[in-house]
């Protein structure tokens, strides 16, 4: 089973500085208002901000073994959390804006390869992902695989 190591420092008050395995660093930071000197990202916000890295990568990977033309993508996800603590994630809410001659099915079947089977922070999340789908500027209702897109391999 292949292993992760990352190391936060303290930086003093809230302020933490992170290093992963890929040599970047990132800074997380409470808001002024929670004792912190907002010099970062809130650790929660980087947990959407991962979840949006590690499907966009997924869906980007199959969209392009699939053949199709994207030309733009950007994801926002909005995270619905727990009233108490913790306040965990209950629903987050992806949005996918495409823009290219990408099929409708096949951009929905690129999405749930990515939630189903290869976005490991999807699949470390305890929270219900609900997709959706905006194309060339026209909203596309949701479709499973069952309807009409091959494989990612085709």
């Amino acid at each position: 089973m292949p292993e992760m190591r990352v190391e936060s420092k303290w930086n003093g008050k809230r302020h933490f500085e992170s290093l992963g395995p890929s040599g970047h660093v990132v800074h997380m930071d409470a808001k002024v208002d929670d004792g912190g000197d907002d010099h970062g990202n809130r650790p929660m916000e980087l947990l959407l901000m991962g979840l949006t890295g590690c499907t966009g990568i997924d869906v980007t990977m199959i969209l392009e073994r699939m053949r199709q033309p994207l030309e733009s993508l950007s994801i926002a996800a909005e995270g619905v959390r727990r009233e108490e603590y913790p306040q965990a994630f209950t629903e987050i809410r992806l949005t996918y804006t495409m823009t290219g001659d990408v099929q409708p099915a096949k951009a929905w079947r690129a999405i749930h390869l990515s939630e189903e089977k290869y976005c490991s922070a999807s699949a470390s999340l305890n929270a219900h992902i609900v997709p959706r789908l905006v194309l060339n500027g026209v909203e596309v209702p949701p479709m499973r695989k069952e309807e009409g897109a091959e494989s990612a391999e085709e």
